[in-house]
């Protein structure tokens, strides 16, 4: 063992010996400055940088053999000395191995840069001017890897004394506190890289080697600020081109204040990245992209999300593709899907398949605070869809659609522009509750305190007068600047459509628009028994915008109609036929009513006015005028074979004097004007009796047929009906008064004619013929008649 011992100490000894050897002829007789110009002509002929090496070089021994210099700066071929230095560093330190410059060589093991500082700069015409850079070292590819070969690859004492190859094999590569800045005149990009250090070993082109790098980003256009970290492995084939990263990491905290006043925090990671610069083929192999986003919207709760996809791109074709996305995140987000793209370089264009599995979309809305009032507290619970998707970078487009929402299902075609100018579409569906999205009821009613019940609102309605302002109430103020800017093109055929509890079928809606116009080109559908046409347009080329609706209504049940929309029991009921034209010049809700203009016309045939009966109350005054008393028995209605009217509507007042209704055995007739913002009307009606074969109409003598019954109709929609309509008793005074003394001068009349008849014989009526002139007698009676008509 003592034997053992010495033996070792002998080999120790002796190698310190040799060590010793080495740095005593190292620092006697070679001196680093000599590597200078070599240094300076090896940079020049591969890349064409000017390299400046203010300092000396000096030797370290140190914890590792090496050589340093300070204050650096290189240029860029034809590029002015006066300017900013493409590249410069404060401090460098390289290392090499020992026994490779004993045979002549240069064997690069650590590598260490302070104060680097680089700029960066693309034209408006997109060239870097780094690319200079590229092409030389990639014209000169075979001559550095020559000069790059590792030391392994043979001696160099027969080379040239002034061209020592160097070996690209660093065992350690270190940046410290070194500035990047770039700017892009073409895209308006303004970035700082400070604090950027990188950490490599064992670098060398014909393996993969560790590499991590951070820095502190910051962006003047967009603002931000990030914290940037980076790890991977990575593998250079400078021969050919080809780069290689694997298990890549990449750590973000961000300020973005445009956002959000907290850090956005991005990770990525990425199972292999493979770059072939010269065949300009890109790819990426499980990637997954882990955010945690911060918005005023969502408050303090961030926003998670993880995207995971494979990507590949041909930069000479043009082409990339996105594969196996998958896109999770919180309230159980889950899209996945597949896009390629063509035209990459120029005007990218994508298609794809997307599938977005059922979202709890409440909980999403509820997230950005941007829930709506809802009439149904469970609406906009559930999303999905799935479609091929295809566009390009300013519109997407859904060819093949199929959205579910809440149970519901639409079919077709969906596109929009990403600037929100543009919408497109083409959809069918069974069923469509618009209700439920809606506000509630109540909320409608709070609105009532302005004057604007709903259930009233929905009478006019039901009389067509607020069709052109009908949507406008449900919606609020219209965006306006929005659609001004809107090109639109959309179909939706829905076989049963639920809106404001009327029940339509078969609904086709038709909308266009642009260059500041909005047009309902149609809308039909079937309505209780019936049918609606309409069509509208919204011309916002000027100022206030010009909203016009026309509409028609065919054979449509009152009764039915009435009940869905009030959820109470109609009043009326028959069929309603309608025809309507109206305008308005507003875009505030209160003034839509009051800025109406325009006419429609109305009639209702087979109807009848329920839990009131006209005729009882006409036919029993009329018995009682004749001196009798009605007996029979009558119903609890008032059935009228037509009610017709047409309307002049003057901001926001219709006015109509040709109001008929035709009850059995009665005619009314009567005009008069309502209000359409206060609700109000306002109507003289007068009644007249008809002879009618109708054995439901009461029996008058022929002298009350020609008399015309005052009936007074005020008040408002949404009151009690049984106090709408009275008699006008000073109208029905004057009206007894003028049948009196119709009756006085009638039976005067006849006495007269008996005298007449008497004193006027055959000689007297000659003497005055012969007197006054040929008949003078005659005229004479009819005056005397006429005095007392």
């Amino acid at each position: 063992m003592r034997a053992l011992l010495r033996a070792l100490l002998a080999v120790v000894g002796v190698l310190a010996l040799i060590v010793v050897g080495a740095v005593v002829y190292i620092t006697t007789f070679f001196d680093p400055n000599d590597l200078k110009p070599r240094l300076v002509e090896a940079v020049r002929d591969q890349s064409g940088l000017e390299l400046n090496l203010d300092g000396p070089l000096s030797w370290s021994f140190y914890p590792r053999l090496g050589f340093s210099v300070e204050q650096a700066e290189a240029w860029l071929p034809e590029q002015s000395h006066d300017d900013s230095a493409f590249a410069a560093f404060d401090r460098a330190e390289v290392s090499v191995a020992f026994a490779p410059l004993l045979s002549g060589e240069v064997a690069v093991e650590g590598l260490t840069l302070d104060g680097m500082r680089l700029n960066l700069e693309r034209n408006a015409e997109g060239r870097g001017n780094w690319e200079v850079l590229l092409d030389r070292m990639e014209r000169g590819g075979d001559q550095a890897e020559e000069a790059l070969a590792p030391a392994s690859a043979g001696p160099g004492l027969n080379q040239n004394p002034d061209s020592l190859p160097v070996a690209l094999d660093i065992a350690s590569v270190q940046v410290r506190d070194s500035h990047v800045h770039y700017q892009d005149a073409q895209r308006d990009l303004d970035l700082t890289l400070s604090n950027l250090s990188l950490d490599g070993s064992n670098v060398n082109p014909d393996a993969a080697f560790p590499l991590q790098m951070a820095f502190d980003l910051d962006s003047k256009a967009p603002e931000l600020t990030s914290e940037v970290k980076f790890k991977s492995r990575v593998s250079l084939g400078l021969r050919d081109g080809r780069y290689e990263l694997s298990n890549v990491t990449l750590e973000t905290s961000t300020q973005w204040p445009a956002l959000s006043e907290q850090a956005q925090g991005v990770n990525l990671q990425v199972g292999h990245l493979l770059a072939e610069t010269q065949a300009q083929h890109y790819r990426l192999d499980d990637a997954k992209l882990d955010t945690r986003l911060h918005h005023p919207a969502v408050k303090s709760k961030p926003l998670g999300l993880s995207l995971g996809f494979d990507g590949e791109a041909d930069l000479d074709a043009q082409t990339a593709q996105l594969r196996d996305i998958a896109l999770s995140g919180d309230d159980n987000l889950d899209l996945t899907g597949t896009l390629s793209f063509t035209e990459l370089l120029e005007a990218p264009k994508y298609t794809g398949q997307l599938k977005l599995a059922p979202l709890p979309l409440r909980d999403w809305l509820k997230r950005f605070d941007a829930l709506p009032e809802t009439g149904d507290d469970k609406a906009l619970s559930e999303l999905a869809m799935t479609s091929p998707v295809h566009g390009d970078l300013q519109r997407i487009n859904f060819s093949n659609l199929s959205l579910l929402l809440d149970g519901e299902t639409l079919t077709g075609e969906l596109g929009a522009g990403f600037d929100g100018q543009w919408l497109s579409f083409d959809l069918q569906g069974e069923r469509l509750d618009l209700d439920a999205y809606l506000p509630p009821a109540e909320k409608n009613g709070e609105e009532a305190d302005n004057g604007e019940n709903e259930s009233t609102a929905s009478v006019v309605e039901t009389l067509g007068v607020s069709s052109a302002y009908a949507a406008a109430e449900s919606a609020g103020l219209l965006p306006a600047e929005w659609l001004s800017n809107l090109t639109l093109d959309g179909k939706l055929d829905v076989n049963t459509v639920i809106l404001k509890g009327m029940t339509l079928q078969d609904v086709a809606l038709r909308l266009t628009g642009d260059d500041g116009r909005q047009r309902l080109e149609s809308l039909a559908a079937k309505l209780y028994e019936g049918t609606l046409d309409a069509q509208g347009s919204l011309d916002l080329r000027q100022s206030p915008l010009r909203l016009a609706m026309t509409q028609s209504l065919s054979d449509v049940q009152i009764a039915p109609l009435y009940k869905d929309i009030n959820d109470a029991e109609s009043p009326l009921r028959g069929r309603l036929n309608l025809e309507s034209d109206v305008t308005s010049q507003t875009n505030q809700l209160e003034s839509l009513k009051r800025h109406l203009n325009g006419t429609a016309s109305l009639r209702i045939d087979d109807g009848a006015m329920l839990d009131v009966n006209v005729s009882r109350q006409l036919c029993t005054a009329a018995a009682v005028l004749d001196g009798n008393q009605s007996d029979r028995e009558w119903s609890d209605d008032t059935p009228f074979d037509t009610l017709s009217a047409s309307l002049d509507i003057t901001d926001g007042v219709a006015r109509n004097d040709d109001l008929e209704v035709r009850i059995p055995g009665i005619e009314m007739t009567g005009a008069g004007s309502f209000n359409i913002p206060t609700e109000r009307f306002d109507y003289d009606l007068k009644a007249r009796f008809i002879d009618t074969a109708d054995e439901n109409a009461c029996r008058v003598t022929s002298r009350l047929q020609q008399v015309r019954l005052p009936v007074r109709c005020e008040g408002q929609l949404g009151g009690e009906p049984g106090e709408w309509c009275r008699f006008d008793r000073e109208a029905f005074q004057d009206t007894l008064g003028e049948l009196a003394e119709d009756k006085a001068k009638r039976e005067a009349g006849e006495k007269l004619d008996e005298e007449l008849e008497d004193q006027l014989d055959s000689d007297t009526a000659r003497k005055i013929d012969e007197t006054l002139g040929e008949g003078s007698a005659k005229e004479l009676g009819d005056k005397l008649r006429g005095l007392l008509k």
